[in-house]
């Protein structure tokens, strides 16, 4: 099995809305957070919302206000709603834990890629 598997990625236009979701398995379900994380080319990939196990959320600046993650520990699945989509939240997203626990479980899934036309 898998162990991050994300999914709900597609095309949006620019005030559009999109969700995103991951289901997680293995070690990883394990993790005390789990983040998403934003990738253009040629840059690295950016954590732009988190949530504890306890469901505390922290955003980056870029999307505080328009993302919102959730969790489902029950089925150990992580969202992220994305509404006021703009041009620049086009990027692949990826799920995973967070901190030295990415490092620790050692797994990057595929992502989903997310396109914002403007």
């Amino acid at each position: 099995q898998v162990p991050l598997v994300e999914s709900g990625g597609g095309l949006a236009q620019t005030g559009g809305s999109l969700r995103l979701s991951c289901s997680v398995s293995g070690r990883i379900a394990s993790a005390n957070g789990m983040g998403w994380y934003h990738q253009v080319p040629g840059k690295q990939r950016e954590l732009v919302a988190a949530i504890t196990r306890g469901g505390t959320t922290t955003y980056a600046d870029s999307v505080r206000g328009r993302f919102t993650i959730s969790r489902d520990n029950a089925d150990n699945t992580v969202y992220l709603q994305m509404n006021a989509l703009k041009p620049e939240d086009t990027g692949v997203y990826f799920c995973n834990a967070l901190g030295q626990e990415v490092a620790f479980f050692g797994f990057w899934g595929q992502g989903t890629q997310v396109t914002v036309s403007s």
